[in-house]
């Protein structure tokens, strides 16, 4: 067993801790014997983020259970390129692993998107009912025709929040010809556009300057961006939709898994499952202890009718439009766990 252990708790010291263990250049020990395999995992997210403490784990887990037949480098927070980048090179073979979030490997597998319809998800059991249940094998179906394969179970990249520098939104009215940033998705700009909001997409490092300049009235984050960004500094509102969840999705290279003989498979699939699990608790206790300290920096949290938003979203066509794009089968997997939408 490897000697690091999961913690029972977890803080957002606690969090920055481990990530300031994660060092900006390749995270690699070399083994004491050159290894059968030498693959690379590569990640998006930054270095405050808890997927990647757990992945950190789960190789090193890999390479000791392994023997050191199995030695998979690391290289967390975009050293080896941008989401999408990475995303190609996980296609080509140039990386053997990626960590990606579902909004992002949309662009290649659509039916990922279907995580971030706008107000379906209502808490985290209906989060891990679904893709840990029959969506999830019809999500991963998808993903294995696109030339790259799923090794793992989906971990958590949070519920999305909206913040607000002028006022907290409540209600579907509270977002009529609002300002709001978003990222670039369909999916996104879909919901808010049926909303009567108006979108715009602003790359994250340029929005906090959007939001001190009043270029966007507000903007939609997990906690954990909105604190690693500081826009506490520069918006006073949020108000908790959950209006989108969006997964993280541990992908492989097609040719470079199946090289795997069964055993190292065996090994890859059971590590990287423990590292979604342990980093789902991680970021559900995250959000918690950051609301708290975001209260203390001067946030203002409301809660959103989430049936008002619901109701203004079907009668605008908003969820017929994605039940037709996605089919029949995706959604009535969905809405086996979080009920009818159409």
């Amino acid at each position: 067993m490897s000697k690091t252990n999961p913690p029972r708790g977890v803080s957002r010291r606690s969090v920055l801790a481990a990530a300031a263990a994660l060092p900006l250049v390749t995270i690699w020990s070399k083994p004491a014997r050159a290894a059968e395999f030498s693959y690379k995992l590569a990640t998006g997210q930054s270095l405050d983020q808890p997927i990647n403490a757990r992945l950190k784990q789960a190789t090193d887990r890999i390479r000791e259970a392994s023997s050191g037949r199995l030695d998979i480098r690391f290289f967390p927070a975009s050293q080896l390129g941008s989401d999408t980048d990475l995303l190609t090179q996980v296609r080509t073979g140039g990386v053997e692993f990626l960590n990606i979030a579902g909004s992002v490997l949309s662009t290649v597998v659509p039916l990922a998107a279907i995580t971030n319809v706008g107000f379906t998800y209502s808490d985290y059991q209906q989060v891990w009912s679904s893709v840990d249940g029959e969506l999830g094998k019809i999500i991963r179906a998808q993903i294995d025709k696109s030339g790259i394969v799923s090794v793992s179970k989906a971990a958590d990249n949070s519920f999305r929040q909206i913040s607000s520098t002028s006022k907290p939104i409540k209600t579907p009215a509270d977002l009529q010809g609002y300002r709001i940033r978003v990222p670039v998705s369909p999916m996104f700009t879909s919901l808010f556009k049926a909303l009567g909001a108006n979108p715009t997409s602003i790359n994250f490092n340029e929005l906090y300057t959007a939001l001190q300049t009043k270029l966007v009235d507000g903007q939609e984050n997990g906690l954990v961006a909105i604190d690693a960004g500081k826009l506490y500094e520069v918006q006073k509102y949020i108000s908790q939709t959950n209006h989108i969840w969006d997964p993280f999705w541990l992908l492989g290279n097609r040719r470079a898994f199946n090289n795997l003989p069964d055993d190292l498979k065996a090994i890859v699939r059971r590590e990287f499952d423990r590292a979604s699990v342990e980093q789902r608790g991680d970021v559900e206790q995250l959000n918690t202890s950051l609301k708290e300290q975001l209260i203390k920096k001067g946030i203002i949290f409301d809660t959103a009718n989430r049936d008002a938003f619901r109701k203004a979203l079907a009668d605008a066509g908003f969820y017929k439009e994605w039940k037709d794009k996605f089919g029949a089968a995706p959604w009535a997997a969905l809405e086996s766990v979080v009920g009818k939408m159409t």
